[in-house]
């Protein structure tokens, strides 16, 4: 019932969705074992003795998973208020940790450079990987939105893309000249090409079959044009298609783009969201200013 909410109510995506069911299993699963077995039963002490659990565990979650955990807990404890199911709130003092602020990963422009020339285009999958990293570059799209994109959501003569986000929320953005000109290459040949073993579809991306191009293809192609640029595919600072949407906003606004802007481009519903991105442009500064100012040690 309470997922039926989330699904109709605020519009939570699939991969979300699938995140708060594994969350509530959990928990319904803790509680099971410690005998309670409706929530009119539980305590502020089994919530927050399940969220130690969880911190706890063997292996531990994340602090951003622990949170994400007590979240969909506490959203279900007040969804269970809300429709007459209990009395009270045992979730309501318990708070989630707050997850370490992590500076998202973006590339310098040359590295970015280097990616795209990197795609190639050779045969029409190359050419189709070299537009869908423009896009990406081009947009700040996510990677779920690029995918997701239809033809007609294009209009490339306006220099424009409708793009699909989060919880039903559309946004117009601009495209850039070189993602304009490689959509174009591609949408003239390329795709007319991977269509013809296909059934038919809207999609922009298409696999080689001719069918919609999968989030986890994406992932791959941008992987495996990563690794033949010279750029790393492992570890702490692994290329990934977040990464793209990183830069574009780290690049937007080391131009001096105003970040309500970006957040408007980006599609965050708070501009609190974006203006993690202006971390990243002061760090860079003072790295700059780190090695070039003689006073600056």
């Amino acid at each position: 019932m309470y997922l039926d909410h989330l699904t109709v109510e605020r519009g939570l995506s699939a991969n979300t969705l699938t995140s708060y069911r594994r969350d509530l299993d959990r928990y319904v699963h803790t509680l099971t074992a410690s005998g309670v077995t409706d929530l009119a039963s539980v305590t502020p002490g089994h919530v927050s003795g399940y969220a130690g659990a969880l911190r706890g565990g063997t292996p531990p979650l994340s602090p951003a998973s622990v949170a994400r955990a007590v979240s969909a807990v506490r959203g279900l404890h007040r969804f269970a208020v809300r429709e007459g199911l209990v009395s009270d709130d045992a979730s309501r003092d318990v708070r989630p940790p707050v997850p370490p602020r992590r500076l998202p990963k973006a590339l310098d422009v040359s590295d970015v450079e280097r990616l795209l020339a990197a795609a190639g285009e050779a045969s029409a999958l190359e050419v189709r990987d070299r537009a869908l990293l423009e896009f990406l570059y081009g947009t700040g799209a996510r990677i779920s939105e690029a995918v997701g994109a239809a033809v007609d959501d294009l209009d490339l003569d306006e220099g424009t893309a409708l793009l699909h986000g989060k919880g039903g929320r559309t946004r117009l953005v601009p495209v850039g000249g070189y993602a304009c000109a490689a959509l174009r290459t591609y949408l003239h040949g390329a795709r007319i090409e991977l269509a013809a073993a296909g059934r038919g579809t809207p999609r922009v991306f298409l696999n080689a079959r001719g069918g919609p191009l999968s989030r986890q293809s994406a992932w791959a192609i941008l992987h495996r044009t990563a690794e033949r640029a010279g750029l790393p595919v492992e570890g702490p600072r692994a290329v990934s298609p977040h990464t793209l949407r990183h830069s574009y906003a780290t690049h937007l606004l080391d131009g001096g783009a105003d970040v309500r802007v970006v957040q408007e481009l980006l599609g965050h519903a708070s501009v609190t969201t974006t203006q993690v991105y202006t971390l990243v442009t002061v760090e860079r500064l003072r790295e700059v200013y780190a090695t070039a100012h003689p006073r600056a040690r």
